[in-house]
């Protein structure tokens, strides 16, 4: 009798709660809650001393300033000066250094991407000659600082000969001079946008046969030529979008409609709507975040780590909803205003019908009048432009190129021996076993490199080039708006980074070994 009381007493010793103090999972919560409003208190007061202190200087904080007349010229991009046809406004212009931002970027990825994976393959290479400059190579690239290369390329490019009629070295073709380097140029004529919408409303319809196509070999086994059929057909749509494309020209008039209506909606209507959508996009990261700890005897036990990341989710998403109506009225009128610029674009784009090619190509030309400049006809990059790009692709692609040969030495040598055994040969193994298998290891460190060339676009403003943050420090140099317009760097490389860490991830997990 005496040991079950015993017992039973130890057992309710043991199921008694530990006072408070000692109790982990509330000490966990207390410390991450407490961290957390730490930091948030730390940086609406660092904010808010900054208003306070510019509004007492006679310069307050906001965006109502996007409608102002820029009343500078821009170096280069999309648009350079106020035009009849548009106003180069504040927002304007900084949507200008975005697209120069993205012109640099997306072009010095797929450079440096293809550098990079040929001098990392060339560094692995049985031939000493190619092994030896392709260690020089990486080498000397990645310990040169990237500024001092980019500002180097500036010097080399800057000390060209003068541009004369008669410059080239491929005169007519190629032509290279202080002033910059103009190639031929293919470019998108008056048909593309109508082509490339044909071509997806046909694809829409491939799409749909591809599928029955695959059903019915799974139901029925054997060969139904699904990749033939589905290559003729994308052929086909190819050939009757470049040759039948004008009546897709009704688009012009739909778009045009869109940008009336989208540049006539309320601002507060805007805003509630982001408001909404940010609540929105939390309550379904909520939803799926319980769907994955769903078992199918129902939903699993949450841990208090579970607890923390829903209450963090469901703050992030208030947050962002007050700082949309509270704290940055001015992003709805932003979106106002890029949302009517761009289906302004796309209404422009679409012709009326009677020029339908899609590509279109001209030669490089000199416009000689006072003074002898490029024209309008090639692929132009000006010497700010192309010692950025220059800089850029040669720097990040020597990281690449190790990134690449890590990734190729971190597959196992059986499989090359294997390659080699069934008689493949030396570039076939690379091409067909061991790359794609390096690619999974290659991937995460590639989307760091990525990142940073990204990143490292905003160098452009040691040389000159109109990039976003160029161009914002001449905006913020006009109106004192320092904290606007580096609230908008921030969104705006805070964008690109997810985006292209998104996209990264995305391949990544398609290349990841799906496990039985």
């Amino acid at each position: 009798m005496t040991s079950t009381t015993h017992a039973t007493s130890l057992a309710a010793d043991s199921q008694r709660r530990p006072p408070f103090w000692r109790n982990t999972t509330l000490i966990k919560w207390t410390v991450q809650v407490a961290v957390l409003f730490t930091v948030l208190a730390a940086f609406w007061f660092l904010i808010t001393q900054a208003r306070s202190n510019l509004s007492a200087r006679g310069i307050p904080v906001g965006y109502d300033w996007f409608d102002d007349p820029a009343n500078f010229q821009l170096g280069e991009g999309i648009q350079t000066v106020d035009s009849p046809e548009r106003r180069l406004t504040m927002s304007r212009a900084l949507w200008v250094g975005m697209a120069n931002t993205f012109r640099v970027a997306i072009a010095g990825i797929i450079f440096a991407t293809i550098i990079g994976v040929i001098v990392g393959v060339s560094r692995l290479s049985k031939n000493y000659v190619a092994r030896r400059a392709s260690s020089v190579y990486v080498e000397m690239l990645r310990n040169v600082p990237i500024l001092v290369q980019i500002i180097l390329w500036l010097a080399i490019l800057g000390s060209i000969g003068a541009l004369t009629p008669d410059t080239g070295p491929i005169k007519g073709w190629v032509i290279v001079s202080q002033k910059g380097i103009s190639i031929p140029r293919v470019f998108l004529a008056d048909g593309f946008y109508q082509f490339l919408s044909l071509f997806l409303l046909l694809s829409v319809g491939i799409w749909f046969v591809r599928r029955r196509l695959v059903a019915r070999q799974e139901r029925l086994g054997g060969n139904q030529h699904v990749g033939s059929i589905t290559t003729a057909l994308v052929v086909a749509a190819l050939v009757v979008s470049w040759f039948a494309n004008a009546p897709m020209a009704f688009l012009r008039g739909v778009f045009a409609s869109l940008e009336s209506a989208w540049g006539s909606i309320p601002q507060v209507v805007v805003q509630v709507g982001l408001a909404a959508l940010a609540v929105g996009v939390g309550a379904l990261r909520v939803r799926a975040f319980l769907q994955s700890r769903r078992t199918p005897a129902g939903l699993a036990k949450l841990t208090d780590d579970d607890w923390f990341r829903l209450l963090f989710i469901a703050l992030v998403a208030i947050v962002a909803a007050f700082i949309v109506l509270r704290v940055w009225p001015g992003l709805s009128s932003w979106l106002i205003n890029s949302g009517r610029d761009f289906f302004g674009v796309l209404s422009d784009k679409f012709g009326d019908g009677r020029g339908t090619r899609p590509l279109d190509a001209m030669r490089p030309t000199l416009s000689t009048g006072r003074f002898v400049n490029y024209g309008t006809t090639g692929l132009t990059m000006t010497v700010f432009y192309a010692s950025l790009f220059f800089g850029l692709v040669f720097y990040t692609s020597a990281f690449i190129a190790e990134v690449v040969r890590g990734g190729i030495l971190a597959v196992p040598t059986g499989q090359g021996e294997a390659a080699a055994a069934l008689g493949l040969s030396r570039g076939q193994a690379l091409r067909k076993v061991i790359l794609p298998q390096a690619f999974r290891v290659i991937m995460p460190p590639l989307g760091n490199q990525y990142l940073n060339l990204t990143k490292n676009t905003s160098l452009g403003i040691a040389v000159g080039f109109s990039e976003i943050v160029q161009v914002g420090q001449t905006v913020y140099n006009k109106n004192s708006q320092t904290l606007a317009v580096f609230s908008i760097y921030m969104m705006f490389f805070l964008a690109c980074s997810l985006t292209i860490s998104s996209i990264v991830n995305y391949i990544n997990r398609r290349l990841a070994i799906v496990e039985r």
